[in-house]
């Protein structure tokens, strides 16, 4: 704390007009600094200071150390626009407790980019992907929809539009916003599969306007099979979607997929909301590898693979600190010693659904289902197929599903 027990640091949102547009806040709490910290693009832009200025380091994660050993004078953090979205804001505060910061925002590059593109900003879709895969927007990627999409550098922009353009999205609008709100603001408009500008300076923002013609990913489970990489070993669609319904995915929770095959549930529990958790176990290398890139290529990169045969590769989680899954899916390696293990470790209210094809593991399925309760579900599907020069129903192997919280 300073002398006059108000708090030490301040997060002052800055921008590429510098001082210009400060408000009288931000302007007091700039003079009246003992130490100013930025990033060297910010600093650039302040005027002479009586105080003592340092850069600081990257990667970013390296300052903290520094800026937490100034305790007891008054700091100011200079941060790009509003701290609190994708901002700093999270990452520092979190090292501190309340009394001890406050932050005065500027208006974000989201709201920059906004007013110049006349988007009604609660309308759009609003990513920060400064040091994260840009394929995390492949969700977002619905006809008409608007993205403000804040990007590394130039080369980020050109890996963006190859992306669109190799996913049938090539006719999309892409808005380049440069440096906005500075002397180097620039405002550009290019098609994703036309030459793009050589000379995107940094810090550059897209605006993005999706075509209608792209391949979009459809908004209810039971994604076609064919946008997974498989061998075969993959829970069909429709099984699929009847499964995620059972598996019931809210908002933050955390998924167990057994014996994940092509990752295909896991990644639709992902899909279902950008902060859900997800770890797929799999025993096959190549498979873990394949789930892997589906993982990536439909835009869920964290999903976590652990290779290994369960239950003994669930021991592994709890000592890392993993915290126990609100869902488990059984898809493969179903065994009477795995519903053991999870039966004795699951917490109350953990919702388990396996799948069973084999006459051995229905009947274990029902001796479960007699034992601890649940529903137990037969699906039978049928698809029409040619037969001579007319057609008749091809039935798959039927699937015996349990459900049951624990």
């Amino acid at each position: 704390m300073t002398d006059d027990d108000t708090p030490w640091l301040t997060l002052l949102g800055w921008g590429e007009g510098g001082t210009e547009g400060l408000t009288a806040a931000s302007r007091q709490a700039l003079d009246g600094a003992e130490l100013v910290f930025g990033a060297r693009r910010h600093l650039r832009l302040l005027p002479p200071l009586a105080c003592e200025v340092r850069e600081w380091p990257v990667p970013f994660v390296d300052g903290i150390p520094k800026l937490l050993s100034e305790r007891g004078r008054r700091v100011v953090m200079l941060v790009s626009g509003d701290p609190f979205w994708f901002g700093a804001g999270s990452t520092l505060t979190r090292q501190l407790d309340d009394h001890e910061w406050r932050a005065i925002p500027a208006p974000s590059t989201f709201s920059l980019a906004a007013s110049r593109l006349g988007w009604p900003l609660q309308d759009c879709t609003c990513l920060g992907l400064h040091a994260k895969p840009l394929t995390r927007i492949r969700r977002y990627l619905q006809r008409g929809r608007r993205l403000l999409v804040l990007v590394r550098d130039g080369a980020a922009v050109t890996e963006l539009a190859g992306w669109l353009k190799q996913l049938g999205f090539g006719v999309s609008r892409l808005h380049l916003l440069e440096a906005l709100g500075g002397d180097r603001e620039r405002i550009r408009c290019v098609r994703a599969d036309s030459a793009l500008p050589e000379d995107i300076a940094h810090p550059v923002a897209v605006g993005l306007e999706v075509a209608s013609d792209g391949p979009a990913l459809p908004l209810t489970p039971g994604l076609p099979d064919a946008l997974f990489e498989h061998d075969g070993q993959i829970t069909k669609q429709a099984v699929r979607a009847i499964t995620l319904a059972a598996l019931a995915p809210r908002a933050g929770e955390r998924l167990w997929d057994i014996g994940t095959g092509s990752g295909s549930v896991a990644i639709e529990w992902l899909l279902a909301h950008p902060d859900n958790c997800a770890v797929a176990f799999e025993g096959d290398a190549g498979r873990a590898a394949r789930a892997r890139r589906n993982a990536a290529n439909l835009g869920v990169d964290w999903l976590e693979v652990v290779e290994g045969l369960a239950p003994d590769v669930l021991d592994d989680q709890a000592p890392n600190g993993q915290p126990p899954p609100d869902a488990v899916f059984i898809g493969g390696g179903l065994s009477q010693a795995l519903l053991e293990t999870l039966w004795q470790r699951l917490p109350s209210g953990a919702r388990i659904v396996a799948n069973a094809v084999t006459l051995e593991s229905e009947a274990l399925l029902a001796h479960w289902q007699q034992r601890v309760g649940g529903e137990l579900l037969r699906l039978e599907l049928a698809a029409a197929v040619p037969l001579g020069s007319r057609r008749g129903w091809k039935a798959s192997y039927p699937i015996v599903q349990w459900r049951v919280s624990r």
